[in-house]
């Protein structure tokens, strides 16, 4: 077993949409209907997002 990073990574689904919302270990956050779309977003980091409090794109282009 390896050892845990500390990175927590957290997609919640929009009930009543097909909608996906998910924030990033470093706060970023993106919406998708595609749940590939979204992993591929997240494990991407730090390319194609920003940390909170930074000004972000929220979405790739």
């Amino acid at each position: 077993m390896t050892s845990p990073t500390g990175e927590i990574y957290r997609v919640d689904w929009i009930p009543g949409t097909d909608v996906l919302h998910g924030t990033c270990h470093c706060g970023a956050e993106h919406t998708a209907e595609d749940p590939i779309e979204m992993w591929e977003w997240m494990l991407a980091h730090p390319e194609g997002h920003q940390p909170r409090g930074q000004e972000s794109r929220g979405n790739r282009p």
